[in-house]
């Protein structure tokens, strides 16, 4: 089955670009992607606070296959910034459009939830703002700031969009320091035109080289979907172009496409697969791999950290 959100709350199409194009095939979903339906007493509680504080997050929006697992365990990734997103990518379910403006109560209503649901690790993503002079950076910066007046001591992950053609940007958010600076290149370079359009590949991967730049303390990240019709040889490449923009942590999960109109899967990857690739990286030097079917890039985010940091301590344990 594909997920079908074909409207926003019942007003126009989720995705108006898509309306017009052709159904894509759907491949059957082999046994080792399906997931049992959510619906735990702590997923309700969680959905709630989500509601209460009027928030949105990704695992709704992405219709994220994981969301029954992780609000079971009150882990909740935030999507700050509105629901729509200014651009238009073949893989995202996220709604399409012209956005409101900034909810200057949205930093404090993130804060109040994250203290709330008790995290000890948050993931912090949002919408492309490409309308906005500095892509919505600011907006990170205070979404940080009012999480570590409320909750000091959870440790902050971001996950941002591009920011490309916003000068500037990309060293104000490394400046605020979040523990974790996650930028998607989502897959090889000969797909951009066709699933990521919008975006540059060298450019994507320039801004994770410039966090290091800026903060060489700040853990980065990146993640790319399989199963788009990339080549194993194209997924190595990508792995050695991130080492040398010295990434710490590669996430690597399979492509499920939202509904019909997106962009189709080529392929189901196997496990088996999933685990190769997740060898090969570690040889390549990543402090962290996350390689399976189910995986995406704030899945087990919380217990990633931990790992993370061990990781590095261990690395220069051995340097000493």
């Amino acid at each position: 089955m594909v997920t079908v959100l074909d409207t926003v709350k019942g007003e126009r199409p989720r995705h108006p670009e898509k309306v017009n194009r052709p159904d894509t095939p759907v491949l059957r979903k082999p046994k080792w992607i399906r997931v049992k339906a959510p619906g735990s007493p702590v997923y309700t509680e969680t959905k709630k606070i989500v509601r209460d504080h009027g928030l949105v997050t990704v695992c709704e929006e992405a219709g994220c296959p994981n969301i029954g697992e992780c609000w079971s365990k009150k882990h909740a990734t935030m999507m700050i910034m509105g629901e729509a997103c200014t651009r238009a990518c073949a893989f995202c379910n996220v709604a399409t459009g012209l956005p409101k403006p900034l909810d200057p109560e949205e930093p404090e209503n993130v804060a109040r939830a994250v203290e709330k649901l008790g995290l000890k690790h948050v993931v912090i993503t949002s919408v492309d703002r490409d309308d906005l002079a500095d892509g919505g950076a600011q907006h990170f910066v205070d979404v940080i700031g009012a999480i570590r007046a409320r909750a000091p001591g959870t440790t902050i992950e971001i996950l941002t969009p591009d920011f490309l053609r916003k000068e500037g940007a990309i060293e104000k958010v490394a400046e605020a320091k979040p523990d974790v600076f996650n930028h998607n290149l989502e897959t090889v370079p000969r797909l951009y035109p066709s699933i990521r359009p919008g975006a540059r590949y060298f450019h994507s991967l320039r801004l994770l080289q410039r966090v290091k730049e800026v903060d060489p303390t700040i853990f980065t990240k990146s993640g790319l979907m399989a199963g788009l019709g990339e080549s194993r040889e194209e997924i190595l490449q990508v792995m050695d172009d991130m080492r040398s923009a010295d990434i710490d942590f590669l996430t690597i999960g399979q492509y499920l496409q939202p509904t019909r109109k997106h962009a189709a899967v080529d392929r189901f990857v196997t496990p088996e697969e999933f685990a190769s690739y997740e060898r090969i990286a570690r040889t390549k030097g990543f402090l962290l791999v996350s390689s399976s079917p189910l995986t995406r890039s704030s899945y087990h985010a919380d217990e990633d950290f931990v790992r993370l940091r061990e990781a590095r301590e261990a690395s220069l344990s051995k340097q000493r």
